[in-house]
C-alpha cells in the first residue's frame, strides 16, 4: 500500500489553515538582508534557511528556498524562530500542534490496518521530534531545466503537507508514471515515509515524489515531518516476519540512517536498499 493521498475531515481548522500560508508567504516577501540572518547549508542546523536541498553534495542545484524548523517541544525551539512576521510564532506553533495530533491518529489506523495494536507505531517509533520545511518555488525561467525537488521519498516515518491551493507542482510516482497531485481546498496530503516501510515490512511503500516548478508563478509548501527518536531501533514488527514473509530489512537506529541519507543525493536509489537483510 501507498500512500500519496490528499486527506478531508482531518480536523485542522480551515482558518488555521489560511493563516499559515499567509504567514509563510508573508516570510519569504521579506527583504533578503533579513532572510539572510537565518541561512545556514548545515543540515544539522536545527533552524535554518537554505536552498536546494544539499547544496555541500550536489552537482545541479533545484530551484527552492526554505525554512526548516524543529518542532517538538516547542518550547524549546520556538523562542529561536523568526519574530518577523510579528504572528509567525504563534501561528506555526499552533498549526505543529494539530499536525502532530493528527499524525499520532494516523498511526493508531495504520497499526490497526495491519493486525498490530493501536499503540504500536507511536511507541515504537519513541519520542518523536517534529520538523517543518516552509517551501518556496519561485517562478523560474527554464522550468524544464531544473526541479522545486527531484524525485524521492521521505526518510522519516510520516509527513503531512499542505500546499498552496492556487499552484500545483507535487507529483507522485503512480504505475510507473508520474501523475500530478491536482491541490483540493483544504486538504492536505499525507506521504509514508521509510520509517513505516520498514515497520510494515514493506507491506505500506514510502512515496516516490517530486516538486516541478513553472514559468511565471511562485508556489508554497508547507511539509510537516514526524521523525523517530533518534536513538530508537526499527526494523519490522515481529508480529508481520513469518516463515512466509521473511524480513525485508535488518534492524538499525533512526540516527544511523538519517546520517546514510543526508549523505547522499537527494535522487539516488531508495536508502532503505542499504538496510535490506
Amino acid at each position: 500500500m501507498r500512500f500519496g493521498l490528499q486527506v478531508l475531515n482531518h480536523g485542522i481548522d480551515d482558518g488555521l489553515i489560511a493563516e499559515v500560508m499567509a504567514v509563510a508567504r508573508e516570510f519569504f516577501r521579506l527583504p533578503a538582508e533579513e532572510k539572510a540572518k537565518l541561512y545556514s547549508d548545515d543540515p544539522t542546523r536545527k533552524i535554518r534557511l537554505s536552498t536546494s536541498f544539499n547544496v555541500r553534495k550536489e552537482t545541479v542545484h533545484n530551484w527552492r528556498d526554505y525554512l526548516r524548523l524543529h518542532c517538538h517541544p516547542l518550547d524549546q525551539f520556538v523562542p529561536d524562530w523568526p519574530s518577523n512576521p510579528p504572528d509567525f510564532k504563534e501561528t506555526i506553533s499552533s498549526y505543529c500542534r494539530e499536525v502532530r495530533a493528527l499524525g499520532f491518529r494516523l498511526y493508531a489506523a495504520i497499526s490497526e490496518s495491519l493486525g498490530l495494536e493501536a499503540s504500536y507505531m507511536e511507541q515504537t517509533l519513541g519520542e518523536q521530534e517534529q520538523h517543518m520545511a516552509v517551501n518556496f518555488y519561485p517562478p523560474c525561467p527554464e522550468p524544464e531545466l531544473t526541479y522545486g525537488l527531484p524525485a524521492h521519498t521521505d526518510p522519516n516515518a510520516l509527513t503531512i503537507l499542505l500546499m498552496d491551493q492556487d499552484v500545483a507542482g507535487l507529483q507522485v510516482l503512480h504505475a510507473g508514471r508520474w501523475v500530478a497531485v491536482n491541490p483540493r481546498p483544504g486538504a492536505l496530503v499525507v506521504n509514508i515515509g521509510d520509517q513505516l516501510q520498514a515497520l510494515s515490512n514493506g507491506q505500506y511503500r514510502s512515496v516516490w515524489h517530486r516538486a516541478v516548478v513553472n514559468s511565471d508563478r511562485e508556489r508554497l509548501s508547507v511539509a510537516s515531518f514526524l521523525c523517530p527518536c533518534s536513538g530508537v531501533v526499527l526494523g519490522p514488527a515481529r508480529k508481520l516476519v513469518t516463515d512466509e514473509t521473511p524480513a525485508v530489512y535488518r534492524s538499525y537506529t533512526y540516527d544511523e540512517y538519517y546520517k546514510k541519507f543526508w549523505s547522499r543525493n537527494l535522487d539516488q536509489e531508495h536508502c532503505l536498499e542499504l538496510f535490506r537483510t
